[in-house]
């Protein structure tokens, strides 16, 4: 979690997962009663790829008037990579940003927000549980077929989104829509808003959108990422958005050099390190012996 300050909003969702093994999709298009289920496949298909990725991150933190325009704005742009570590059974899931062009720094107060473009986690194994989802007709996204996916958070279960306010954290419960390529399954853009209203802690509105896209690497299958996020809130007497887009990914690559002046001596292997002991044992009893 971010340092808190006490001017600022900030919004963290999706921080942790848990991954497990589900069958590949099979071949055909989606069909509304099997949404979900082939959205929580294509999730966790993607999410075993992401980890070797890094990208461009551009964010633009806006702070808007009472009739919508900018009175602030701060850009920044950073080298994007998400982390995972932990074992087979949980995975820690954490976003890492370098700062590759500073912001030109106001003193108007920003909103910070984060882990928003994963927003299709909903449909992972580790969430699924915690919402209920609805599919409807088939609609438009992109300018492809897509099947509109209807999810509400379940009370009472995990919050994969939260607001940090003055030294204090407040679950966020979510609902909306993810519209789902009718042929891959893949998400193609998520809407989601507050379910429940928390005006009694100054928060009017808050509204989230993200949009994925197939990215194709070389000879690798393509994999479906976020491109853009933006999200909005408002209270009674603020309003801001925070624009995130992604762009130029590559795969994770690390090159290791060894010094030259460092001298690796190979492993003996185990039969001579026995000859070597007997040897050494041997050794004072030939000089005792006459």
């Amino acid at each position: 979690m971010p340092t808190i300050n006490e001017r600022r909003w900030i919004l963290t969702g999706f921080a942790w997962m848990l991954l497990a093994a589900l069958p590949g999709i099979a071949g055909g298009q989606v069909k509304p009663a099997q949404a979900a289920e082939l959205a929580e496949r294509r999730v966790m298909a993607d999410l075993a790829e992401l980890a070797d990725m890094h990208c461009t991150e551009l964010v633009i933190q806006e702070k808007l008037t009472s009739n919508g325009h900018t009175e602030g704005k701060e850009q920044a742009q950073y080298d994007y990579l998400v982390m995972i570590d932990g074992n087979g059974d949980g995975l820690l899931f954490n976003e890492s940003r370098r700062e590759t062009v500073a912001a030109h720094h106001k003193q108007l107060p920003m909103m910070v927000t984060n882990g928003f473009s994963t927003l299709q986690l909903i449909f992972h194994l580790y969430y699924r549980n915690s919402f209920n989802f609805e599919s409807s007709a088939e609609d438009e996204a992109g300018g492809e077929s897509a099947v509109p996916v209807h999810f509400s958070e379940i009370a009472g279960q995990r919050a994969p989104a939260a607001l940090a306010l003055r030294g204090r954290v407040y679950p966020l419960n979510l609902k909306g829509t993810a519209w789902l390529d009718k042929q891959t399954g893949d998400v193609v853009k998520m809407d989601a808003s507050l379910l429940n209203d928390m005006s009694d802690i100054g928060l009017r509105s808050l509204s989230i959108h993200v949009e994925y896209k197939p990215i194709s690497m070389g000879k690798s299958p393509a994999v479906n990422l976020p491109t853009k996020a933006v999200v909005e809130l408002e209270t009674p007497r603020q309003h801001w958005r925070n624009t995130h887009i992604f762009d130029a990914y590559k795969r994770f690559s690390a090159v290791a050099e060894q010094d030259p002046k460092v001298k690796i001596l190979a492993p003996v292997p185990d039969s001579d390190k026995d000859k070597d002991q007997n040897a050494a044992e041997a050794a004072p009893d030939a000089k005792e012996k006459p």
